[in-house]
């Protein structure tokens, strides 16, 4: 039993470092890194690449540690390459939506902030943003969603449409850095979960 019991306490301070388990990033081939892990920045795996070029530490064997080392690669990046990633992003509640043409990571971000059951209200306006928004920036909108209803999120992107392209631009690439380190939180604790489920079996 407290053999049991402290391997559950290991396990839930691992989890809070978001320690990645079976495939540590620093010990991971060149295209394993990329398969895994190229996908936290919306279609943009020439980041990972990079990152994985430059040659990874220990330290990128944590989610923070691996968002710190893919987002130093973002901001190294030219100004056209920074747009590119921007624009490899999707409307919020858009065609794509629509059309089941999102990512499974981008579904399942704007299901849980409840985008796909938008009222024909709310649809409508999102779409009036959306347009709004890329003519003023040529880029679309973007925000980590996840913790934000609907009504939160019209009015954040409201307020942001007051920006000005520069503003807009370090926002919308910090917002991109924080989908990034929700993405690898949540391919941490998928594999915590998955060696738990493991050894509790064998145990």
């Amino acid at each position: 039993m407290l053999t049991r019991n402290r391997f559950r306490q290991d396990r839930k301070t691992e989890m809070t470092a978001h320690r990645f388990k079976n495939k540590a990033p620093s010990s991971l081939p060149k295209a394993d890194f990329v398969g895994f892990y190229g996908g936290v920045y919306e279609h943009s795996p020439w980041i990972a690449e990079a990152a994985h070029d430059a040659g990874l530490q220990t330290a990128a064997d944590t989610a923070a540690g691996l968002s710190a080392t893919l987002r130093a690669v973002v901001e190294a990046a030219d100004r056209a390459r920074q747009l590119s990633l921007l624009r490899a992003h999707p409307d919020l509640a858009g065609k794509l939506a629509l059309g089941g043409g999102l990512t499974a990571e981008s579904t399942s971000e704007q299901a849980g902030a409840g985008l796909d059951r938008c009222t024909p209200v709310e649809f409508e306006r999102f779409q009036t943003l959306n347009r709004a928004y890329r003519e003023k920036f040529d880029f679309p909108f973007i925000l980590a969603v996840k913790g934000y209803q609907r009504g939160e999120i019209l009015a954040i992107f409201e307020r942001r449409l007051e920006h000005d392209l520069e503003q807009e631009l370090r926002e919308a690439l910090d917002q991109v850095h924080r989908i990034a380190y929700l993405r690898l939180c949540a391919l941490a604790e998928a594999q915590h979960d998955a060696a738990g489920r493991a050894k509790e079996e064998m145990a």
